[in-house]
């Protein structure tokens, strides 16, 4: 969609988000700004990356929530302070917390992945599961604030917060002063807020592009958890509509790809959230073709399961993997026929499982399911063929029936 062009309310200034790079200097990362020869040549872009996934807590939010917890008066800070997330950003504020020495507590809603749970207590966050989402989590955190006279840390509604992230596309245009479209996903809004200001100021022909989750605005579950926000910030509505040219809806599939894509050829982990930025860039190349596009690569946080569910599934989606089932005579030799067709392919046999109690299978027969790794997307046809030659029933199992895994 195009955004409308209201009046502007406040909002950080380049020279605040100049001064969080200052206060930054030596608590965040200063993470790498590189070219993707791979994704250029997937796309047709020039394609420059951000990787923030590789930050202090594996994700950019470290740098607004220690923004955040410097501004607040010290009296105010020593009483401790409480936030809301999924993750990404209770890490973030645990991690800054303890370099204060305060206390933190972090709402987290139930089904919040394990690993983003354990690493905030690590970071020496108090962790209280409340609800079974973000905005449940939310409500519960300012309660909590409220009765215990605490300060509530915004993970993106917040000037300090904006301003600490947009100290990430300050070094990434710092870096490659030459971008035509900076790509940044989008949540609750607070590091396109950032990013946005920064790239207008520095570079105000630069087209600016939001990244969704399309799954997400229709309600549906998404691998892109960390920017499962229901409404943008009212700051950063704002800030959005001045200065950001477009948003985008991305789709699982482009947002699974990318995770992928980044892990195959860049040899770097993303989640869900970080990727779609990626996912934008694979979903609409005709947007970005001939263009030099930067994407920041804003996390790295995903729950290992999830990614291994991604990584199978992308290999049935690209011809690398496929699931062939099989119907035969439950009798000896009926494996083997099937699995010496394969090795006469070259392929690899990942994993086999006999049925035999399906209730559309006769009696005296059972399904066999076969996952394959194949040298070429050829030899599928081929081997598929030479299985139905000998007089068995065989197809692909459907990518659907395996699920996403979230």
């Amino acid at each position: 969609m195009t955004l409308s062009n209201p009046p502007l309310a406040n909002h950080p200034s380049l020279d605040d988000i100049r001064a969080a790079g200052r206060l930054l200097h030596g608590i965040a990362l200063r993470t790498a700004t590189e070219g993707s020869r791979a994704l250029s040549l997937l796309t047709g872009a020039d394609v420059v990356l951000k990787f923030e996934n590789r930050q202090h807590t594996n994700s950019f939010k470290m740098r607004g929530a220690y923004a955040a917890l410097h501004a607040l008066d010290p009296a105010r800070r020593e009483r401790g302070v409480v936030a809301a997330s999924a993750g990404n950003h209770a890490q973030g504020v645990a991690y800054s917390a303890a370099l204060f020495g305060i206390q933190a507590t972090i709402v987290m809603p139930f089904g919040t992945p394990f690993g983003k749970v354990r690493r905030t207590q690590e970071f020496g966050g108090k962790v209280v599961l409340e609800g079974t989402s973000v905005a449940d989590a939310l409500s519960a955190a300012l309660a909590l604030a409220a009765r215990d006279g605490r300060c509530f840390i915004s993970g993106y509604d917040d000037p300090s917060i904006v301003a600490g992230a947009g100290t990430v596309a300050l070094e990434m245009l710092e870096d490659a002063t030459d971008l035509d479209v900076l790509v940044v996903p989008v949540g609750g809004g607070g590091l396109i807020s950032g990013a946005a200001l920064v790239a207008k100021a520095l570079r105000p022909e630069i087209h600016v592009v939001g990244a969704q989750s399309a799954s997400f605005r229709a309600g549906d579950p998404t691998v892109a958890e960390g920017i499962a926000v229901k409404s943008i910030g009212a700051l950063n509505e704002r800030i959005l509509a001045e200065y950001v040219d477009e948003i985008v809806q991305v789709d699982e599939s482009s947002i699974e790809s990318a995770i992928f894509q980044l892990l195959d050829q860049e040899k770097t982990l993303v989640e869900g959230a970080g990727a779609a930025g990626v996912a934008a860039l694979l979903q609409f190349p005709q947007m970005f073709r001939g263009k030099r596009v930067g994407t920041i690569l804003s996390g790295g946080n995903i729950d290992p399961s999830l990614l291994a569910s991604i990584i199978a599934r992308s290999g049935l989606r690209d011809g690398r993997t496929a699931k062939l089932r099989t119907q035969m005579l439950d009798i000896p030799g009926g494996l083997a026929k099937v699995a010496g067709i394969i090795a006469r392919h070259g392929a690899n046999v990942i994993e086999v499982v006999h049925a035999r109690t399906h209730a559309d299978l006769p009696a005296k027969c059972m399904e066999l399911e076969t996952t394959i790794e194949l040298r070429s997307a050829g030899d599928l046809v081929e081997i598929l063929s030479e299985i139905r030659a000998t007089g068995l029933p065989c197809d692909i199992a459907p990518i659907e029936r395996y699920g996403a895994g979230v």
